[in-house]
């Protein structure tokens, strides 16, 4: 009970008063201590608050502590739009986003760690979700690892499948196509059952012989379905039978979540056995636990074709199933199937074309995303080093021209900060290695000198981290032998420092800042190729040596997407390369994704959105000026518009 001498008021127009008063004061930069720094465009707010609805903020204010001035936070992958819905929804509590934003808004929440922004914006997207809108969505969903959101996505699929399998998303989904055999008189399980010994035929093929899920879908995989149900490969024949074999044991089971029995040879050890070396974390973790295998839905669509809808290996996937009689004599040929359904279209009746090359062939260029456009600049062709500068728009598939640069360059890596172009070094083709270095500014279009390199330098790795401008490595002015130089630029005071040097010399290493840290990856050490990866931690200025890449290579590019590092062809000293590979730092670990459709050495990388773009390089005869995209969530490259362009 409360005293009678105590007063109580109550005034319920303060709070809304107070709150309307605390964002105008935000949006005139009044009384603000932090500064966001996001693609570009500076946001102003005040560090309490952010933190009070943001723990991802908070962390970063309380490692902050001794800081008495503004705190600067950079974010080169969010949506300015987003993040501003963000910040009044901090002041506010009213969340207002145009329909096309919430997907954007929904990834700023989750980068910022906004739990209950995360669940309306998934809501939201379900209650938006038709059969039109069902892939994208679970991609989407996939991509951001929301486990509730995919539940309910596929819970629709399931109810849906047919009307879903008739649409653009679902064609280009990457298929698995199987010709499956009967022995006489029996017939397939129902779906369900079916396509669970599907999926555990899919992981015996990918973990105990060591096939890769791509080359299992280059071409139609016979399989057997015998008298005692077991789902048998097809090219296990007794030809004087004319049946499959049945001699071919089904007796590794594969469940997910439970590690293999450590008794007699493993599953773990025949998986690394038959992969070669592989890092002690991959080995040690048994992969059944890294990776999703997953039946959504399927459908009978005729007596003897099945339809489904799957995740393999972490892959969206449709799985075209075909069954037929035992036949008399040996199926040793791959069968012709039956195209009745509408996902089997080719990518010309799809309406795609290829992606608008670049006005230039360019290997050794520096590239990097600025507002949501790919700037690739300088490089190298048969003839000369350039100073040209082209800006692709993926909206409209179109390379336009900006400002060209002071010098020409190539050999050279580009690094965004504080929404300015940065690049350094390299070299013109005329004479020794360059110390100039030069900075655009897209508001005017223009390019401006900045201080001089302590040293001339090429093929050196540039990267922005904490507001900083490092250099890493390069070559000696021979361009011979690689250096551990480490160098940073403060461009508010326009100075050059000396920092720890790496622990291996190296040149065209691939160069990146993903979560606080830089990663230096590959290059050579004179012209030996190196898989070794370092990390720089600017807390203590030291370098600490990594997990290998499964490739040595340099010339590579890198993008970072999702958290993780990806690396995109190179030379491995005697070929270009195709070949991609990803880093998860969560657990120090690389493996192999699908391959670009063109090897490309000292190409562009750059992420646009949710999409991976390479641009240019050298393919070991051409240079190039094709451009080509990786979608992260299908593990697929393509050189096509159509579904780049729609998702820009």
């Amino acid at each position: 009970m409360i005293p009678k001498s105590y007063l109580i008021f109550e005034d319920e127009s303060f709070l809304d008063s107070t709150v309307a008063k605390m964002n105008a004061l935000r949006k005139s930069g009044q009384f603000c201590d932090v500064r966001l720094q996001v693609c570009g465009h500076e946001l102003m707010a005040h560090r309490a608050v952010l933190a009070c609805c943001s723990p991802y903020l908070f962390e970063i204010f309380n490692s902050d502590i001794e800081s008495n001035g503004v705190s600067h936070v950079t974010f080169e992958d969010l949506n300015p739009e987003a993040v501003e819905i963000l910040l009044n929804y901090a002041y506010t509590a009213q969340l207002r986003a145009d329909k096309e934003l919430v997907k954007e808004v929904y990834s700023a929440a989750k980068r910022l760690k906004m739990e209950r922004v995360k669940q309306i914006c998934g809501d939201y997207l379900l209650s938006k979700m038709d059969s039109q809108s069902a892939i994208s969505f679970r991609n989407f969903a996939s991509v951001m690892g929301d486990g509730r959101v995919l539940s309910e996505i596929d819970a629709y699929i399931q109810e849906h499948l047919l009307e879903v399998s008739e649409q653009e998303d679902f064609l280009k989904l990457p298929r698995l196509k199987l010709e499956v055999i009967l022995e006489d008189n029996l017939s397939l399980p129902s779906n369900g059952k079916l396509y669970s010994k599907v999926l555990k035929w899919v992981q015996r093929c990918l973990w105990e012989n060591g096939e890769l899920l791509e080359r299992l879908m280059e071409e139609v995989q016979m399989l057997y379905y015998s008298a005692d149900h077991k789902l048998l490969d097809g090219t296990l024949i007794i030809e004087d039978q004319g049946l499959f074999g049945v001699g071919a044991e089904d007796h590794v089971q594969f469940v997910q979540k439970n590690p293999p029995r450590e008794s007699g040879k493993t599953q773990r050890q025949l998986s690394s056995s038959s992969s070669g070396a592989t890092s002690p974390s991959a080995s040690s973790t048994p992969k059944s636990c890294r990776s999703e295998f997953k039946y959504i839905a399927s459908e009978k669509t005729t007596n003897n074709t099945y339809l489904c809808l799957a995740v393999l290996d972490g892959l969206l996937c449709v799985i075209f199933l075909h069954s037929r009689s035992s036949p008399q004599t040996s199926p040793s040929a791959t069968p012709c199937l039956l195209k009745s359904l509408s996902f089997e279209a080719q990518p010309e009746e799809l309406g795609e074309q290829p992606l608008t090359a670049m006005h230039y062939a360019r290997s050794g260029l520096g590239t990097a995303a600025l507002h949501g456009r790919l700037i690739a600049a300088g490089g190298y062709n048969r003839e000369e080093c350039l100073r040209t500068v082209e800006c692709y728009n993926p909206k409209d598939d179109q390379w336009t021209f900006t400002a060209p640069m002071r010098t020409p360059r190539a050999r050279f890596q580009m690094a965004v900060l504080m929404g300015q172009l940065y690049v350094m070094g390299g070299s013109n083709g005329h004479s020794d290695e360059l110390s100039c270095g030069e900075t655009y500014d897209p508001r005017t279009d223009t390019w401006a000198q900045v201080p001089e390199l302590r040293t001339n330098r090429c093929n050196a790795g540039v990267c922005s981290l904490n507001n900083t401008l490092f250099v890493v490595g390069g070559s000696d002015p021979c361009g011979q032998k690689g250096l551990k130089n480490c160098d940073s630029f403060d461009p508010v005071t326009m100075i050059w420092k000396n920092c720890a040097p790496l622990n291996i010399r190296r040149h065209q290493a691939a160069v990146c800042e993903l979560e606080g840290f830089m990663y230096v990856i590959g290059g050579a050490e004179s012209w030996n190729c190196l898989n070794t990866v370092e990390r720089y931690n600017p807390q203590n200025d030291t370098w600490a040596l990594i997990s290998p890449m499964n490739v040595a290579r340099r010339g590579a590019g890198v993008a970072v997407y999702d958290g993780k590092l990806f690396v995109v062809g190179g030379f491995d000293g005697s070929h270009a390369l195709r070949c991609v590979e990803v880093y998860d730092p969560a657990r120090n670990e690389w493996r192999m994704l699908g391959s670009m459709t063109m090897a490309r050495s000292n190409a562009g990388v750059a992420v646009l959105g949710d999409i991976i773009c390479a641009v240019g390089g050298f393919d070991g005869n051409n240079f190039l000026n094709t451009l080509e995209v990786y979608y992260p969530e299908t593990d697929e490259w393509s050189d096509c518009t159509k579904a780049f362009c729609s998702s820009a």
